[in-house]
């Protein structure tokens, strides 16, 4: 297989998702010939399949509940319904913008765009296209899809995926959706706004099982308040097509009957046949093994984003590729510290955190180090005013930094830069009291939890 390019990139980057159009970006601006290869369209899972089309739907949702519940605000409003076909058209044009601004940034970096199925052929080569391009450096980013279980068949019509939940042409009377995670939640949450009966079977003790528990069961009681049902501690046992639908077992002998089952428990890296192994790239259950520079154990081949063994978030692949970058290009980064990076799951409420959570901090520094400290929403205006119930928890080692800041409450991912610069510069409680916060705002609440953390407690009680 001949290679046509009349020079050798320096970089050649195979898939062009978050991580991947990141790291050909930034490499193309440090200098760098870039060759960027990508199968399908260029912004991968996050702006077609993930993040955007998702928080679009989540928005939608919101105007519908907001219509619903306007007689409590004083407007005259009646909710007649949901257009779903007027929705997609609302989420596909948020896409197509973002998707036509990307292809001009990537452009106007000149990097060279292959659109083709590519595949690594050597430690310093992808093939694609019938061409074979050749790099000094090799860059992994080919993502990930949805996960579903042994024996679990998905159809695409009962038994439906994320993919193709965000483009169902349907409203269902009713849904189960196996998983309680970012995805489970966030799509029980838009369709429980559209009208759904939703049922969430979660394996473990809790919905979204990786926050902290104090989180997970602020959640839990906001569903319960909204009427979305969830079964925990559940393992799904198999599931069954009916006249009308399907209906979904657990192995503690419970059945759901509804329309259809969304699988919605996590996504699995793309890496099966793409010449990763035979190349000899370390693996670990498809994904591509990596240290804190993103190096893998071949010294041409770096992984980012979903591939690699990290945080699944498209801004932890901006980072990711960002990083590998400047490597190549001879900058020093900083490696990524993962604790660090701002999660947030955009359910109605929202759960946003950033930092470890009290379990953790206790494992990591004993009890009697750990100081946390709790400020309901109730004392805040702002949220008073958006009719909006929560709490913001701040998880301190004693007479030192805080180490965790974990929020549930509408708009609560708005607040995680601030959050993200405590955890990250390492603040002291005292530290942060000294900022003042605007009022009213939501903002203000993480300056009141740290008023009430230094031993100042405005509007919260003693």
């Amino acid at each position: 297989m001949a290679n046509d390019a009349s020079t050798v990139f320096d970089v050649v980057i195979l898939g062009g998702g978050s991580g991947g159009y990141a790291a050909a970006l930034r490499a193309a601006q440090l200098g760098l010939s870039v060759a960027l290869v990508e199968k399908g369209e260029l912004g991968g899972t996050c702006l077609h399949r993930g993040c955007i089309p998702t928080k679009a739907l989540l928005h939608a949702a919101e105007i519908a509940d907001e219509t619903k519940e306007a007689a409590e605000f004083g407007v005259l409003a009646t909710f007649q319904g949901i257009d779903i076909n007027g929705v997609h058209k609302y989420k596909d044009d948020v896409i197509a913008g973002l998707y036509k601004g990307l292809q001009g940034l990537v452009a106007s970096r000149k990097v060279t765009f292959i659109q083709g199925e590519g595949k690594l052929s050597s430690q310093t080569s992808v093939d694609v296209n019938g061409q074979r391009i050749e790099g000094r450096h090799i860059v992994l980013a080919t993502g990930s899809v949805p996960k579903s279980l042994p024996g679990l068949t998905i159809d695409g019509d009962r038994v439906i995926s994320s993919d193709h939940a965000l483009k169902l042409d349907r409203i269902p009377k009713s849904a189960v959706i196996l998983g309680g995670g970012v995805i489970g939640v966030e799509f029980a949450s838009v369709w429980k706004s559209f009208g759904v009966e939703v049922t969430i079977v979660e394996a473990l003790p809790h919905l979204v099982p990786l926050e902290d528990e104090n989180s997970s069961k602020l959640l839990e009681r906001a569903f319960r308040k909204r009427g979305i049902k969830f079964e925990l501690k559940a393992r799904f046992s198999g599931v069954e097509y009916t006249e009308t639908g399907v209906r979904v077992s657990t192995e503690n002998g419970k059945q759901i009957d509804a329309d259809l089952l969304l699988v919605a428990i996590g996504r699995g890296p793309v890496s099966a046949g793409l010449g990763y192994e035979e190349n000899g790239v370390a693996m670990d259950r498809g994904y591509v093994l990596v240290d804190e520079y993103m190096r893998t154990n071949v010294p041409t081949i770096s992984a980012v984003g979903d591939l690699a063994p990290t945080l699944q978030l498209a801004h932890v692949g901006f980072a990711e590729g960002i990083l590998v970058a400047e490597r190549l290009a001879g900058l020093k980064p900083v490696p990524i510290d993962y604790d660090g990076v701002p999660r947030v799951t955009y359910s109605n409420p929202e759960v946003a955190s950033v930092g470890i959570s009290e379990a953790k901090a206790v494992e990591l520094y004993g009890k009697e180090k750990v100081v946390t400290l709790k400020y309901n929403l109730a004392g805040n205006g702002k949220s008073k005013i958006l009719k909006t119930a929560g709490e913001i928890k701040l998880v301190q080692v004693k007479d030192g930094a805080v180490v965790g800041v974990h929020m549930v409450g509408a708009r609560m991912g708005e607040q995680v830069g601030e959050a993200q610069l405590i955890y990250n510069w390492e603040a002291l409680p005292a530290e942060v009291a000294q900022l003042i916060h605007a009022h009213p705002t939501q903002s203000e609440a993480l300056g009141e939890a740290h008023l009430a953390l230094a031993g100042k407690p405005l509007h919260a009680h003693d």
